[in-house]
């Protein structure tokens, strides 16, 4: 069997997941459910793990959810971590530059060298460039990083000029990245659900969900703090489905 937490998992928020998954784990188990022992980290956490038969429990982003994995996985529910401005479960993206850049609104930087993360990216990619149409502006995608920190190190070093950062990873980095503290926000987009849980297809989903909401609700506050956890609710379907998918970095690359 296989689980990862993989989404927020960096800094001291990954001792604190470590805690987090003992408590599912024993819940789990208590509802009969065979789980791991530990979490699987690094490259095998995402879309391997996501993919995999033997998926108990992962996180996943928004985007790939809809445009890839609703058929082949089974909703388990969506974390709330309590963004402001936010519903339970749903969240955002902010759109940070350099704290020394003299343009102070988003639209000031139509044109501007955009990094992203990837092109399958709810909050890197398809939520910022779909604000960014509503506005009228450009954001042509100018490098893709990776990952959100390294876009918001990208900014930093005058490599980009604007990036846009899951509201959750940007509270995180708050806690312990030098490059949070040389950008600073210029805009938000509008909210969408947040990263839903998942597990394999054919798999129930019940018991999972419960040990979710029971852990959290035992994890020490601490804990919470540190990964900005408030509980587990449930999001239709439909909410995700709903969500425009922007054309790719390729096309808005020629269209520009």
């Amino acid at each position: 069997m296989i689980a990862s937490l993989g989404m927020y998992d960096f800094g001291p928020a990954q001792a604190a997941n470590d805690r987090l998954w003992a408590l599912i784990r024993t819940g789990l188990r208590g509802r009969g459910v065979n789980a791991p022992e530990a979490l699987t980290r690094g490259e095998h956490a995402y879309w391997d793990a996501w993919q995999s038969p033997d998926l108990l429990l992962s996180q996943t982003c928004g985007y790939p959810f809809r445009a890839r994995l609703h058929d082949t996985v089974t909703y388990v529910g969506t974390p709330d971590y309590g963004v402001e401005g936010c519903a339970p479960g749903y969240y955002r993206s902010v759109f940070v530059a350099r704290a020394d850049d003299p343009r102070r609104t988003l639209v000031d930087f139509d044109g501007a060298r955009f990094a992203y993360n990837e092109p399958l990216s709810q909050s890197g990619w398809a939520a910022p460039q779909t604000h960014a149409a509503r506005l009228g502006i450009r954001l042509p995608p100018t490098l893709q990083t990776g990952g959100h920190r390294l876009s918001a190190k990208a900014v930093a070093e005058g490599r980009a000029d604007i990036a846009a950062l899951d509201a959750v990873t940007h509270a995180l980095m708050q806690d312990h990245d030098s490059e949070a503290r040389a950008l600073r926000v210029v805009g938000m987009t509008d909210p969408t659900p947040g990263l839903p849980c998942i597990t394999a297809a054919g798999r129930d989903p019940e018991p999972i969900f419960d040990a979710l909401g029971e852990a959290i609700a035992a994890l020490p506050a601490a804990d919470c703090s540190i990964l900005r956890l408030k509980g587990i609710v449930r999001i239709p379907a439909s909410a995700y489905f709903a969500v425009p998918n922007p054309p790719p970095p390729e096309q808005i690359a020629v269209q520009i």
